[in-house]
């Protein structure tokens, strides 16, 4: 097979989330067990973090694996969904992953796929902790699809676990309730493994602690331990200033990550490096100072706060839900641009309604859709919005959308691309 072939068998033939939605979950780990132990176990050969939440495990997954590079661990990094390339999701040092080795482990896994036929992502998962361990990584960064308790990444029993936070999204699969998400959320707690909880809500923090009780896992909520109590933009990047509560430590974290919303993940992944520091890991203030300035560059993040272009200014973000749309037009307020250009696609199973109700009746849309079965289609997307105020013309294609947005901005304003991971990843990079 060639490597086009392979990529082709795994979108078209296995039944893959981004494209047909909840058709392609599972609820049960069965095939990645089985698949694993097809490969002689490879997750059991690695020491790794486990990452869930509902918002911020990309960022959070990236800012850990930055930092442990930074500090000379040779470091696996498996996050999803992808925006560009497949091998976005499977990283070791930044590097995405062969397409040589993606040829050989389908080939390789075929007679099992055959017969127990698992799906896009059981696949893509158990290739990479087999190419972790191949790879002989000192630790892998690993983020869970959606969910914890059935995901199929939680098969590992990592070194710690990662809670970022709980918000309205995959409702239909997680269930309808704060609680009930969080529970899910919470299946990736571990006998005897610490758990941090990035952000807690009341009705979400007994969920978790519950949850920690009954697996003897010592649990520490991060806004507990700091607190981001300023932050200032110098020289393109974001600077943060953390106090360690309780004491007169305080210390300025300059982010290349640079959306306003960084800050919440910051405190989460200081924490989270704090814990594993307490277990061993040589994580050093100066290492993870150098770490979160070049995240970007070190682990190939994109699609956070993204500025493309300037005069207008274009920024990419993946934010899809409610919770991440607001933290991003709090961003947009504080930026407070002459006029507002929003590039709108979203996909059918999102809680649309939750999203249109947040975003400004003065903004302009170009609404639009993605290249993928699960894309609302652009006209009925704009139909939606129009019953909450919001005004725009439709595009059948991102990158029309996004250049017509760009035609009518005026040197000062701002045009947003969002609602979708998959519409920021079909914008042509100038």
């Amino acid at each position: 097979m060639t490597y086009q072939e392979t990529i082709n068998y795994l979108y078209t033939r296995l039944p893959m989330f981004s494209r047909i939605g909840a058709a392609a979950y599972k609820k049960d780990l069965h095939n990645t067990i089985a698949l694993c132990s097809f490969l002689d176990n490879p997750q059991q050969k690695i020491k790794s973090v486990h990452i869930a939440g509902t918002n911020g495990k990309g960022s959070v997954s990236h800012q850990l694996a930055a930092v442990f590079q930074a500090a000379g661990y040779k470091t696996g990094l498996y996050t999803s969904p992808h925006l560009r390339d497949f091998r976005e999701r499977i990283r070791v040092d930044g590097a995405m992953v062969d397409t040589s080795y993606v040829v050989g482990f389908v080939e390789r896994i075929m007679p099992i796929a055959d017969e127990i036929e698992p799906s896009f992502f059981e696949i893509t998962v158990a290739m990479a902790f087999d190419y972790f361990t191949r790879q002989d990584v000192d630790i892998a960064i690993i983020e869970t699809g959606l969910g914890g308790r059935f995901d199929s990444t939680n098969i590992i029993i990592p070194e710690l676990s990662v809670i970022t936070n709980i918000g309205w999204d995959h409702v239909n699969i997680l269930g309808d309730t704060l609680p009930a998400i969080a529970a899910e959320k919470a299946g990736i707690i571990k006998p005897g493994i610490p758990v941090v909880i990035g952000e807690a809500l009341p009705e979400t923090s007994q969920v978790f602690m519950d949850a920690a009780a009954r697996a003897n896992a010592p649990i520490i909520f991060a806004e507990e331990q700091r607190k981001a109590i300023d932050w200032k933009y110098q020289s393109s990047e974001l600077v943060v200033e953390v106090v360690k509560l309780g004491t007169d430590e305080k210390n300025f974290y300059h982010l290349d990550l640079t959306g306003i919303y960084q800050t919440r993940n910051l405190v989460t992944t200081l924490e989270a490096l704090h814990q594993l520091w307490l277990q061993g890991w040589n994580l050093h203030e100066t290492q993870i100072k150098n770490g979160l300035k070049k995240v970007k560059k070190l682990t190939g993040l994109h699609g956070r706060w993204e500025v493309i272009r300037h005069h207008p200014e274009v920024v990419l973000d993946v934010a899809h839900n409610a919770e991440g749309m607001q933290q991003v037009l709090q961003q947009v307020e504080l930026i407070d641009p002459a006029h507002l250009h929003i590039v709108l696609g979203m996909v059918k199973d999102k809680d649309i309604n939750r999203v249109l109700a947040l975003l400004p009746t003065h903004a302009r849309y170009y609404f639009t859709q993605a290249r993928i079965p699960r894309a609302l289609d652009a006209g009925l997307l704009k139909q939606q919005a129009n019953a909450f105020g919001l005004h725009g013309e439709s595009y059948g294609e991102v990158n029309a959308a996004v250049k017509a947005a760009i035609a009518e901005a005026k040197k000062e304003d701002l045009v947003l691309v969002c609602g979708s991971v998959f519409v920021v990843g079909e914008v042509a990079l100038e």
